[in-house]
Formats: structure tokens, C-alpha cells, sequence
């Protein structure tokens, strides 16, 4: 099996690194953990002049479906604030999957181009993984649907042009056939955003809709298909878009801190960063399989959850690993005096348990892969 990449791949990533070194300064990622909106405009514009949007739109690509991961794994070895353009790069694959020929004109030119981010309103404050049991509602009314209700952890709502949005709107059914999605601006009349401030620096939003009214135009997928839908951008979101090299930078950080510091002669240090690179490039690998059957216009629902998984409690471990042999130093924040990796080791301590919960917790897809891929009995 050979893993090595073409060289028209290989000048594409080279044209993504120097893109980042270009517009990813120091400002721009002082910027990002500053203000808790994790994307760049300067870095998104250049990528959408480029075309690397488009190209990396699964289904639509229009280089080799590697560049899908490519372009991730580039921006996130990097450290660069890649959540804002992953999310709106995840909702422009499913309406290219499901949406309507007038959804793709409206609303695709703004996502290539970076212009344009995307907010996803699943979760309720009740309802974290039983998403199917939400309560936010949408009643039609004439040519109208009426939405009232709210929504938790709408990451980007204040920094977002669209808004995906589940909703109940039958009753009667079954609670996964009765929900519709909708794909609507944010700008709408009767949406309120309330900043939530995490653990891991991002900020998150409590989103909450009154009266919001929206036409046919919005419903994307289908009325009553809105599980299907979430389903589809619950594949392209598990181990495709980010999230499994986010140990990366971190081990840079640190391996030039410890290096300063004269700890690299410790076997134990030395031992841990091997086992943290291996980890990392196990987790790249089992991304790139993600990454080719979402690019090449397949679900990689399982192999995604098999990528968290694996990346997740990565990330987590060699978070600690640094944190325990960086001692007090790897206590200290961005800005203080004699912080381990300049501040990012305490920052990734704090960042990596996050990375377990959003995209689907650690149990559900442990679930998934025990019922889908081991053949086990649903655990309730």
C-alpha cells in the first residue's frame, strides 16, 4: 500500500502552508483565544481566492479527494483557527448532498469564497445526545413555518451569515421522523444570541427563537427528514473535518520548550513525545480513510466515529502527559511569565477534554461502533 502523495498534492499543501505562514501570525492566534471566535476572515478570504474551499466540499472537490484532509490536517498542525471554516465547509456537503438546486445558488457562493460561516443548532439544553427529543418548535402557517424554541452550544452564532437548525414539526410521529432541518440566515428577524464562555477558551452560544419565520425555501432535506439530514452532517463531522492532529502543535510547543529547558534528556520525555507522535500519525491515518469516503461522495459515518474516538483520547492523554512533565510551568496561562509551550500547554489541558463531547460524545460513538461494527447489542 502506498501513502505517499501526488505531486499535485503535494504542491497543494504546499500552498496551503504558505498561505498559513502568510496570513496565521501571532496576532491572529493571540486574536482567536482571545475573543473565543475560532476562524480567521484574513485566512478564510485567502483560501476561498485560492478555490480550496470548493475543492474541499465533499461531493464537490475538484482536486484529489486527499485534499479534503489535506487542507485540515495543514491548518490544524498549524494551530490556525479552522472551526469557523470546517463547520460552514461540513453544511456546504450536505447542501450539495440534499439541497435543492435554488439552496446551492444562494447559498454555496458564500461558503467557497470564505465569505460566509455556518452556526449548527442541534442541542437544547435538555436535549445534549438525545437530540431527537428536542422541544424547539416549527409550526406552518400559510406559505410560512413559525419557529419558537431555543438552542445550546451554537458555536459561531456570533460570527455566522447561516444557521442550520433542527427542529420538531410533526407530533405525531415517531420523535427521530417528525424533525426538519432548516438552512437559514442569521440576520432573520426573532434570533437572539447569548455568548457561552467554555472551558477550552471558545466561545459557544444559547440561541433562541421567537415568532422566526421562514419559508419553504429553508427547509433543507426534506420536511420530516430532519434526522437524515443531521445524520449526514454528523458523517462529514466525525474524523473528516479537524479535530484528530490536535496534539500537533501542542507537542511542538512543548518539544521546543523542553528543549530550552534541558528536559529532553529525560528517557521519560523522550519516551512520551515517541508515543505522542505515533498516536498522532495512527490518528492521521484513520482520518485520511475519513476523509476519502467523504470526499469520494460516501457516509463515513463509522470509520468517523472510529477516527474520534481514537483522536479524542489521544489528544487527552498526551495533554496530561505534557501538563505532568512540564510540572508548574505547564500551569500557567497565555501571557504569564515562564508558561510551559508559551502558554498552550496549560491551554490544551484545558482544551482537550472539550474535543470528547462536541461532534458526538465518546459513549455515543463507542456505541456506534459497537452496534455497527462489532455486531453488540444496543447498550439501551
Amino acid at each position: 500500500m502506498d501513502f505517499s502523495l501526488s505531486e499535485e498534492t503535494l504542491e497543494f499543501r504546499q500552498t496551503i502552508r504558505d498561505i498559513v505562514k502568510r496570513t496565521v501570525t501571532t496576532d491572529v492566534i493571540d486574536r482567536m483565544h482571545t475573543s473565543g471566535t475560532f476562524a480567521s476572515p484574513e485566512l478564510n478570504a485567502e483560501l476561498g481566492r485560492h478555490g480550496f474551499f470548493e475543492r474541499a466540499v465533499p461531493g464537490l472537490g475538484k482536486g484529489d479527494p486527499i485534499e479534503l484532509w489535506v487542507l485540515f490536517n495543514e491548518l490544524e498542525k498549524a494551530g490556525a483557527p479552522y472551526d469557523g471554516p470546517a463547520v460552514a465547509l461540513m453544511i456546504a456537503g450536505v447542501v450539495n448532498a440534499l439541497g435543492t438546486d435554488e439552496q446551492k445558488a444562494r447559498i454555496m457562493p458564500s461558503i467557497i469564497s470564505g465569505e460566509a460561516m455556518v452556526a449548527m443548532g442541534y442541542s437544547e439544553a435538555d436535549y445534549g445526545s438525545d437530540v431527537a427529543s428536542i422541544k424547539t418548535r416549527a409550526v406552518k402557517d400559510g406559505d410560512e413555518w413559525v419557529i419558537n424554541g431555543s438552542k445550546m452550544w451554537t458555536t459561531m452564532a456570533q460570527a455566522a451569515k447561516w444557521l442550520i437548525l433542527l427542529t420538531r414539526t410533526d407530533l405525531d410521529l415517531p420523535k427521530h421522523k417528525g424533525l426538519t432541518m432548516f438552512l437559514l440566515p442569521m440576520d432573520t428577524p426573532g434570533i437572539t444570541v447569548e455568548p457561552v464562555h467554555t472551558l477550552g477558551t471558545e466561545v459557544t452560544n444559547a440561541t433562541y427563537f421567537d415568532d422566526v419565520r421562514v419559508g419553504d425555501e429553508a427547509v433543507l432535506g426534506g420536511v420530516n427528514n430532519g434526522w437524515r439530514t443531521m445524520t449526514t452532517v454528523l458523517a462529514f463531522e466525525r474524523g473528516v473535518m479537524g479535530g484528530s492532529n490536535a496534539a500537533v502543535p501542542l507537542l511542538r510547543h512543548f518539544h521546543d520548550w523542553a528543549a530550552s529547558m534541558g528536559l529532553l534528556n529525560s528517557d521519560v520525555v523522550r519516551e512520551r513525545l515517541a508515543r505522542s507522535v505515533i498516536d498522532m500519525q495512527v490518528a492521521a491515518l484513520l482520518t485520511q480513510r475519513s476523509a476519502w469516503i467523504a470526499a469520494s461522495g460516501g457516509m463515513p459515518g463509522l470509520e468517523g466515529s472510529m477516527t474520534k474516538v481514537f483522536a479524542a483520547e489521544a489528544y487527552q492523554r498526551i495533554s496530561k502527559w505534557c501538563q505532568q512533565m512540564a510540572g508548574p510551568a505547564g500551569l500557567l496561562q497565555f501571557h504569564e511569565e515562564g508558561a510551559a509551550g508559551e502558554g498552550f500547554v496549560e491551554y490544551d489541558a484545558r482544551h482537550s477534554p472539550v474535543v470528547t463531547i462536541y461532534g458526538g460524545t465518546t459513549e455515543i460513538n463507542r456505541n456506534n461502533i459497537a452496534e455497527r461494527h462489532l455486531g453488540l447489542p444496543k447498550s439501551r
